[in-house]
């Protein structure tokens, strides 16, 4: 395959598409309360941006840390329902803290919240898609967050970073900026170790960088190594991501100029077509599907479509369309696809040739139990 030559610094200042991702730690300066100054320091850099003629998307979390402050909350709490009260308490404070400081610069802001649920339906993933390239094609800044007034732990992102990341591979974005409270990724806890260095610049999938990335803080879910993470997803659309200190004056700015702030985490490989690209977003599998090792070759030398005769095994509760994983006979992730079949059928049609489908079910959906352009080779 043909591998694009990875940009560095440069692909910053050259962007015409943004995903900014801001952390609670940042927006609530550690929990007293939303930022109202450094909201508005990032804001004014973002109009920057926006006048220049660069497209920027927002990821804003600080909603459940923020009604924890208007709760009196001092601790976050550890139960859903709890969680969901502070999320939409804050959520308020938090949205028309943007609009004010947006309403400055007479851009128009709006409010995007998202669940899973969202971006791991293929019609709703291009219903949100259109409803982000609308908005910022009207000029309008969009600032998403993730639904926590409605989401359960079984359908939630995980973190903003994530997040961010999925926005960025959904709107083909040139660069994802996630801005902490840490400089960048060190090589070593800075916190414990006074020698630790940062990191400059890196490669996204670099096992490497998860090793030395640390845990999330109190009042984020995320940490370090969710960001590590995020850079690697966001790579899958050929974005570069920059990880740096949002108290670092004008930080923003001097990123899109080429400043060698905070840590760069550039992509591997070119960017992948659309389609595959939400594939290797999707976080939710409904199943299993264990290969035989003729059908592991196929898959990883020549992109083929997975038919029934090289699946040993089914195992889940998945329906025609649901993602589900695939595995050799030793357990270990090949690829992950959108299957044709429900688990009961593809049970019924597992080793057999594509030709006696119609025998065996009475029908054929098709010769495939996962199309090649359903289908992502990890």
């Amino acid at each position: 395959m043909h591998i694009e030559q990875v940009p560095g610094r440069e692909a910053l200042s050259s962007a015409r598409r943004l995903v900014v991702k801001i952390g609670s730690a940042l927006l609530t300066n550690d929990g007293r309360g939303l930022d109202d100054d450094g909201i508005g320091g990032w804001v004014d850099q973002i109009a920057t941006l926006r006048k220049s003629g660069v497209e920027v998307v927002l990821v804003s979390s600080g909603a459940v840390a923020a009604g924890m402050v208007r709760l009196g909350w001092a601790a976050r709490p550890s139960t859903v329902h709890e969680l969901q009260a502070a999320a939409a308490v804050g959520q308020n404070v938090l949205t028309e803290t943007y609009e004010n400081h947006f309403g400055r610069h007479g851009l128009i802001t709006a409010q995007i919240l998202l669940t899973h649920d969202d971006l791991s339906n293929r019609k709703r993933y291009l219903n949100a898609r259109s409803a982000l390239r609308t908005l910022v094609d009207l000029k309008v800044v969009p600032v998403v967050n993730e639904n926590d007034t409605v989401v359960t732990d079984e359908i939630r992102f995980g973190d903003n970073d994530t997040l961010g990341a999925l926005v960025a591979n959904l709107l083909e974005a040139d660069a994802l900026v996630i801005l902490t409270d840490q400089e960048g990724v060190f090589d070593a806890d800075p916190r414990s170790n006074p020698h630790a260095k940062l990191i400059d610049e890196g490669r996204a999938d670099d096992p490497w960088l998860a090793s030395v990335a640390g845990g999330g803080g109190a009042l984020g879910r995320g940490g370090m190594a969710t960001k590590v993470r995020a850079a690697r997803l966001a790579a899958r659309s050929g974005a570069v991501t920059v990880i740096a200190s949002g108290r670092q004056p004008d930080v923003i700015s001097r990123l899109v100029k080429g400043e060698r702030l905070g840590t760069l985490l550039t992509p591997d490989q070119a960017p992948m077509a659309a389609r595959k690209r939400w594939l290797a977003g999707q976080l939710q599998v409904r199943g299993t599907l264990t290969l035989d090792d003729g059908a592991v070759r196929v898959l990883r030398s020549s992109g083929s479509s997975l038919l029934p005769v090289g699946v040993r095994k089914a195992e889940g509760s998945f329906v025609r369309g649901d993602m589900v994983v695939c595995v050799d006979e030793s357990g270990a992730r090949i690829a992950k696809g959108l299957v044709n079949y429900g688990i009961d059928d593809a049970r019924k049609i597992l080793g057999q040739p594509s030709g006696r489908i119609s025998e065996l079910l009475g029908y054929m959906e098709a010769p495939e139990l996962i199309h090649r352009d359903n289908l992502i080779v990890l």
